[in-house]
């Protein structure tokens, strides 16, 4: 037999380099996006993803295995061929191999679908048999040693007996945004099959997770698969199918493992993507068991609209809590919002999301939920004879200490007090003060999420909506019934701010300025913190031309004991600019009671627009809101009724204006017309309305 050439294959995480040793012929397919020679015709309605997460007019192509081709290990041979199993829409599996000593001689990868088919009985009833997926598939992959430690793919059977199912990815992604997405969702449909099946047909590339009893095998020592019985499955999958039938912004995720099991779940509904859109600075990544039974860790992606209230922005399930589960929710979930990372992002103390939150989000702020460091003190720190005082004390330290000085002296006189020094809880908090220490992260936006006493809860979807014993089935109900209380909740709130005015306690003009345009709730929290001017005694310490410091004493009660603390403000007449020591207004974008204390003795009787923050404006436009619950059975709404309508048409026109430029700027340019239409359409009934209601005025 004439001996092989071998072609030199660099695999990086699953993506493969493929060179020939004469090097004039270099061929390269990174992360499914390059193409080679061989590229097959078939991939041509295929999508790929550009930076923005968006499809684009390129074919996915991979590459080919090639006889010849040599691998650095056996995990850069085995990594190669399932992103290639997984492109043409097959699952592997390994049949044989060969060991001399220690060392491997030989292995074979062969498709799932090889062996024959042995129907087996149903172990609740004997009667019936399950279905085998086995059809005598020759197609397999054989690899020898080649040296010391590198592997030739020596022989290669390519042609498969059954039919195959390419998928965009190594997991399904379900958005249809494109002509390509919608031919294959079309074909799929025609032939009556779906990206995603719930019986033991072939979809997306993998198999059914849900496997008979004989054919589910791990020869792993950890299970890193979600444990759905076949009917969980099936309700999950319902669901995403009815919810992207209603809208196809719909999006969901799945993720498997290479023996194509269910590893992996995310999805999140229309109205939750148009909602980030408008509130995308701070998101709180919550994690909290779905069931005892199957010990699902449930993900739930939390913001903060301008009443101040949770909105929910994404779920997931995942088989565990390490970092590489963490990696594949947050990319999916920045995948789904067009890429656009949030400022901050708070999630708790775990080691595993701080890695995964430092891979997929290096440009976000990151704290640690302080609520949930705080109901760690009697389990971190049971045992301890004075745990009442420490726990007084730790929060003194938390919350009382201005700056980071403070905190630090605090913190060590605490450790020493109560003889704390060996505790490894208490040293990585003490590692990673700047992580969740109101004194080190209160300069930074946080909406009010990061540092809460008592009310931090609220922003958790399992907070009244799933404990311990619910189920898959009761999940997707009470999840739905969150989103329809959720946009209930918002509904309730904007009527509220339009049309009812809360009154003013104070004859300032600032109070009057916020009154009329901050939502009912933010009013609310600034007229607090003007109540709380009475206890503050402004005294200017230093003058530089317009430039004044101040020191604020403010009278408090900590235990009922009466104390008085100082903070220091600095003012600057030029633009009105001000800032306090406390950080109040950085850190939750409220004016604290200690600088409007020293805007009331300057005689300020508007603050610039700077300090009048957008994002509590009752009238902020948000598009959201015209967007119905994926979970409403029947809307009744006719905005979101008309929204519906209009985006299912526009919908059709996009999918026939993309398959060519001409349409395309026809569709544009249609589009130009009618957007000045529209506009000069609504200035006259704006127009109407009023003269309508200066008529009723008059009568």
């Amino acid at each position: 037999m004439a001996e092989i050439e071998p072609l030199k294959v660099v695999v990086y995480g699953g993506n493969a380099d493929l060179q020939t040793s004469g090097g004039e012929d270099e061929f390269v397919a990174l992360a499914g996006n390059g193409s080679t020679d061989a590229a097959q015709e078939d991939n041509a309605d295929l999508q790929a993803v550009d930076a923005e997460g968006e499809f684009v007019n390129e074919e996915i192509r991979f590459m080919e295995p090639v006889k010849g081709m040599l691998f650095d290990s056996e995990n850069d041979a085995i990594a190669f061929s399932q992103r290639y199993a997984r492109a043409k829409g097959f699952a592997i599996t390994r049949r044989t191999s060969k060991t001399a000593g220690e060392n491997l001689q030989y292995f074979t990868l062969a498709c799932n679908r090889q062996g024959k088919a042995q129907c087996s009985t149903s172990s609740r009833n004997k009667s019936k048999q399950n279905p085998s997926t086995k059809t005598q598939c020759p197609a397999k992959l054989n690899f020898r040693l080649h040296g010391p430690d590198k592997f030739c793919l020596t022989s290669l059977i390519l042609e498969h007996n059954h039919d195959l199912s390419p998928s965009e990815t190594g997991v399904i992604v379900c958005r249809n945004k494109t002509t390509g997405v919608s031919a294959k969702r079309r074909r799929l449909e025609s032939s009556g099959r779906s990206e995603v099946c719930a019986n033991n047909a072939q979809a997306g590339g993998f198999e059914n997770p849900q496997l008979g009893e004989n054919e589910c095998t791990d020869n792993s020592k950890e299970e890193t698969w979600l444990k759905f019985s076949a009917e969980d499955t099936h309700v999950l999958y319902q669901y995403f199918f009815r919810m992207q039938s209603k809208n196809p912004n719909f999006f969901y995720a799945m993720d498997f493992d290479e023996n194509s099991r269910l590893r992996n779940v995310f999805w999140a509904d229309a109205r939750s993507r148009a909602a980030y859109e408008s509130f995308s600075d701070v998101v709180k990544f919550d994690t909290a068991y779905l069931t005892n039974k199957y010990e699902v860790p449930l993900a739930s992606f939390v913001g903060v609209n301008q009443h101040g209230q949770p909105i929910l922005l994404g779920c997931g399930l995942l088989s565990n809590q390490n970092t590489e589960s963490f990696v594949w929710l947050f990319k999916s979930w920045l995948a789904c919002m067009s890429n656009k990372p949030p400022k901050g992002m708070i999630t708790d103390q775990c080691d595993e999301m701080q890695a995964a939150v430092e891979q997929v989000f290096p440009q976000t702020y990151h704290s640690w939920c302080l609520l949930s460091i705080m109901k760690k003190i009697p389990e971190k720190l049971r045992g301890l004879s004075k745990l009442e005082d420490i726990k007084f004390t730790f929060s003194n330290v938390i919350y009382e200490s201005l700056t980071k000085g403070e905190f630090g002296k605090g913190w060590i006189e605490m450790i020493s007090k109560f003889g704390l020094q060996g505790n490894d809880w208490l040293i990585q908090l003490c590692i990673n003060w700047q992580k969740w220490a109101p004194a080190y992260i209160k300069d930074t936006f946080w909406a009010g999420m990061a540092v809460t006493k008592e009310r931090e809860s609220e922003y958790a979807l399992s907070d009244g909506y799933v404990s311990s014993g619910t189920t898959i089935n009761q999940f997707l109900e009470k999840y739905s019934k969150a989103l329809r209380d959720m946009a209930e909740k918002e509904k309730d709130a904007d009527f509220k701010s339009s049309q009812e005015v809360a009154s003013c306690i104070t004859h300032y003009d600032i109070e009057k300025q916020f009154q009329l345009v901050y939502t009912n709730k933010k009013f609310e929290e600034f007229q607090e913190q003007l109540k709380g001017k009475i206890y503050c005694y402004p005294k200017l310490v230093k003058q530089e031309g317009t430039s004044y410091t101040f020191n604020v004493a403010q009278d408090v009660k900590i235990r009922e004991q009466p104390l008085t603390l100082d903070f220091c403000v600095w003012f600057n007449g030029d633009g009105c600019d001000v800032k306090c020591a406390c950080h109040h207004f950085e850190f939750r974008g409220i004016l604290c009671c200690h600088i409007i204390s020293v805007l009331t003795l300057m005689k300020i009787k508007e603050v610039p627009s700077k300090y009048v923050l957008q994002r509590w404006r009752k009238g902020l436009e948000r598009r959201h809101t015209s967007i119905a619950c994926s979970s409403d059975e029947n809307v009744n709404a006719p905005i979101a009724q008309r929204f519906d309508v209009l985006c299912k048409s526009f919908y059709d026109v996009a999918e026939k204006a993309a398959t060519s430029d001409a349409l395309f700027e026809s569709v544009m340019d249609g589009l130009a017309q009618l957007k000045g239409k529209v506009k000069a359409q609504d200035a006259a009934l704006n127009t109407s309305g009023h003269a309508s209601e200066r008529q009723d005025m008059e009568i």
